[in-house]
């Protein structure tokens, strides 16, 4: 058996093996929703899976007709989501141990942002890669913005943000913390100086959930769609835009990872960039 939750603990449930299987999902859809390069979900029966706890605290944001997305109403934190066939679709970045199974393939890899990389032998599918996959949805694309300056937005298109001037460092993280965050291997933030970046719409529709024994950690996120944002703290020098709430093409990725002694099982790290076990020093 294996277990899972949301950031804030709020949400909990446990699972049975085996599973039907895991996929890295590419699509702009996952990438908004979870504030991250991608999503890793394992498939698991309906059977085999079990809501344990906080089953009133999930909000469900429904992306494309008949396709729901299921969030974490106090952190923000994507949680398992029922899909029309009657699996559970479960976000393996909230999973509290290893579940001895590890992703098959890389589906909508022709949806990858500039700024990410694919670097393993996985079997890469532009779509599903499955002869019983559910039709493809389409998904608009937002228009990009003016020169010099870089736009953001969560899922819904609700809250968009700009940021202007350099990025003073971009880094995948892959912290237990920024996993359960985004719900997936790790995320990719940016760093831009406080004084660069502000919200154009929406900023009145941002939750905020602070890890209780961090100093800093705080997720900011859409109360409508959950979609991961920055966190915009006077008090701090720079704020960390998610990228994967990015619309424009940021001028380059990550060139670090961070955290590294806390990487998920199920997740390989195969790209040459630094790796550094705590912090970039």
């Amino acid at each position: 058996m294996n277990t899972g939750s949301c950031l804030c603990g709020t949400v909990k449930w446990r699972m049975t093996p085996p599973y039907m299987r895991m996929n890295h999902c590419h699509c702009s859809m996952c990438r908004k929703a979870h504030a991250a390069p991608f999503a890793t979900y394992l498939i698991v029966a309906p059977e085999q899976f079990e809501m344990t706890a906080g089953a009133d605290a999930v909000t469900v944001y429904e992306s494309s007709p008949g396709f729901p997305r299921h969030f974490c109403s106090g952190c923000g934190s994507v949680v398992p989501t029922p899909r029309p066939n009657g699996a559970v679709a479960v976000p393996a970045g909230c999973l509290d141990d290893d579940p001895d199974f590890r992703p098959e393939r890389h589906i909508f890899a022709a949806e990858k942002p500039d700024w990410d990389t694919i670097a393993d032998d996985l079997p890469r599918f532009d779509g599903y890669g499955r002869a019983d996959a559910p039709p493809t949805i389409d998904r608009p694309s937002r228009a990009g913005n003016q020169a010099g300056a870089m736009r953001g937005s969560c899922l819904c298109g609700a809250c968009v943000y700009e940021a202007s001037g350099p990025l003073l460092a971009v880094y995948n993280c892959h912290c237990t913390r920024c996993q359960k965050a985004r719900a997936a291997a790790h995320t990719t933030n940016g760093f831009v100086a406080v004084d660069n970046i502000r919200y154009l719409k929406g900023e009145d529709l941002l939750e905020l959930y602070k890890v209780p024994d961090a100093q800093f950690f705080a997720q900011a996120f859409c109360r409508v769609c959950g979609s991961g944002l920055p966190n915009i703290n006077p008090a701090r020098d720079r704020v960390a835009i998610p990228f994967g709430t990015l619309d424009d093409e940021p001028e380059h990725g990550a060139g670090d990872h961070i955290f590294c002694s806390f990487k998920a099982p199920w997740y390989d790290i195969s790209d040459d960039l630094r790796q550094h076990d705590e912090g970039p020093g």
